[in-house]
């Protein structure tokens, strides 16, 4: 079985604060090209802050994002998996919860983030993977007829 720990094992984790600004997390999620960011308040998760987040609790209150703090508006009541968990297990737990970014706790630690982007090009690279050893096989198998 393939394990969260094979996506995450060298991945660059992006944090934040909960006291960063809206505009902060955000100008941080674009210049990383990534959807949401963990919050950790004094070295434990405190919260998730998504793509989501932004809509729905600032751009829909017509809050400031200058002038909201990420504390105010993150997702707090949080969903972990463990890196030893099978991808497919967290695929499921992801849909079931409607939640596109999962982080990833060991031992009380967070170690890192999947997304549903993460999960389906793993298992795309994955497939890629077997249909060129599939290919292989066939194409360069010995003729045992001669």
């Amino acid at each position: 079985m393939r394990q969260i720990a094979e996506i995450i094992e060298h991945q660059v984790l992006t944090v934040i604060e909960p006291g960063f600004t809206v505009r902060s997390a955000a100008q941080t999620m674009a210049d990383r090209n990534i959807g949401a960011v963990a919050v950790v308040s004094a070295g434990k998760l405190a919260g998730i802050f998504s793509e989501r987040d932004i809509m729905a609790r600032v751009v829909a209150k017509g809050l400031d994002p200058d002038d909201t703090l990420v504390d105010h508006v993150m997702s707090k009541e949080l969903v972990v998996a463990d890196p030893s968990e099978d991808l497919d297990h967290a695929l499921a737990r992801m849909h079931s919860i409607h939640a596109r970014h999962l982080p990833v706790v060991q031992n009380g630690k967070l170690v890192g983030m999947i997304s549903i982007r993460d999960l389906l090009e793993f298992d795309d690279a994955h497939q890629r993977a077997k249909a060129t050893f599939l290919k292989e096989l066939v194409t360069y198998s010995p003729d045992y007829d001669s």
